[in-house]
């Protein structure tokens, strides 16, 4: 069932008793008239799922449907594919729940997209505020706003993946996971959310500020991790975005590439971040390996070989895409 004009909003939460108010508060403020709110709980602690539930009847007095979804503590992308079962709108947006929309956010994009038909996605731009409300410094890049096919931009951190700021036309995205169930992982959701949709549509740029990101210490992604915690994040990361390029079904072989580069590129800074010269070295290795003629390989791993760097296999492997 997909009920035309309706926006749906699905946000996971955990813990997020400090800002989820400021969340609501700006979806109640939006002009747009028709969206269904599905807040999924991931296991909180805390009050969320009780100040969740006192806004209930001020989302129906405002004629916008919702949901609250409790379920036990996993992830971020395993709370969202408990929402995506529910979504019955026409367009798709899933903003954080310490985030807030500007009140012609929803509106300004769902005008486009009806306005511009080619179209199947679109993204606004965002701001950063502090708990104070004060406008704090930049985060992800912007990138190149001019540019349509952004699936290698978003991968490689050349612009953003800010989540609030997408919104995403339902029919296509349940084309591309018709069991709405995107990859679980304790790392990305946005990675699972938008990747294997920019591979197939373009998305044009709103250049308006329409989303605030609260910036905060506590944040999941901006939170201190240990050196071991954060090479498992990079790992995962890597898992991931494999899946995601079978999802894709890509076989080009520059793209394979470019992703095995990006991977060789996070590898290398990883390793330069915690002072591992042999992994910087491998790394590195890697990324010459990637752009030489058959000749500088051959070179190359024979030396990888007589230093005993243990790598020949992988890259052997890896060279055959």
């Amino acid at each position: 069932m997909r009920i035309s004009g309706l926006v749906s909003c699905v946000t996971p939460v955990f813990n997020g008793e400090k800002y989820i108010g400021a969340m609501l508060d700006s979806l109640l403020g939006q002009t747009y008239p028709y969206v269904e709110a599905i807040f999924v709980d991931d296991g909180s602690t805390d009050n969320t799922v009780r100040i969740l539930e006192s806004y209930r009847e001020k989302f129906v007095e405002r004629g916008y449907g919702y949901q609250i979804v409790r379920a036990p503590h996993r992830n971020a992308s395993a709370a969202i594919n408990r929402g995506l079962g529910l979504v019955v709108g026409e367009y798709l947006i899933w903003p954080d729940s310490d985030d807030i929309l500007e009140p012609d956010s929803i509106k300004k994009r769902v005008d486009f997209l009806r306005e511009h038909g080619e179209y199947r996605c679109v993204r606004s731009i965002m701001y950063y505020f502090d708990n104070e409300g004060h406008i704090a410094g930049a985060g992800e890049r912007l990138g190149d706003l001019r540019k349509e096919r952004i699936f290698f931009d978003i991968m490689e951190g050349i612009t953003y993946v800010c989540c609030g700021c997408y919104m995403l036309k339902t029919e296509e995205f349940f084309a591309i996971y018709p069991e709405r169930r995107i990859p679980e992982y304790p790392v990305g959701q946005n990675f699972q959310m938008l990747l294997p949709f920019m591979y197939q549509y373009k998305c044009p740029t709103i250049q308006e500020r329409l989303y605030g990101v609260r910036v905060h210490k506590n944040s999941h992604s901006r939170r201190t991790r240990s050196q071991a915690e954060e090479t498992q994040r990079y790992r995962n990361f890597e898992k991931l975005v494999d899946e995601i390029a079978g999802i894709c079904g890509i076989r080009s072989l520059y793209e394979k590439r470019r992703i095995a580069c990006w991977k060789l590129q996070r590898r290398r800074s990883l390793a330069q971040r915690h002072g591992k010269r042999l992994e910087m070295l491998k790394a590195g290795i890697g990324l010459f390996l990637y752009g030489r003629n058959r000749i500088c390989r051959w070179m190359i791993k024979t030396a990888m070989h007589v230093f005993g760097l243990g790598m020949e296999n992988e890259y052997e492997k890896n060279l055959q895409i």
